[in-house]
């Protein structure tokens, strides 16, 4: 199925949740948040949260600058 992540098309599997698209995308997944359709997932609830076609996900991470 297609959703949507930091604008960009992507593909997932049918029962993909919000932590295995976390781990597919990110090494450090411990330093991201996510929001889901414009709300935020809480941490404690990626594994529960199954993705739907459509969906629009922002895979956000903390960075550092100057």
């Amino acid at each position: 199925m297609q959703v949507t992540v930091n604008g960009s098309p992507t593909d997932v599997a049918d029962g993909a949740t919000v932590a295995v698209l976390v781990a597919d995308r990110s090494s450090g997944h411990d330093r991201v948040a996510v929001a889901l359709n414009g709300d935020v997932v809480p941490r404690s609830r990626w594994a529960a949260t199954e993705l739907s076609t459509g969906d629009r996900l922002e895979v956000l991470a903390p960075t550092a600058g100057g």
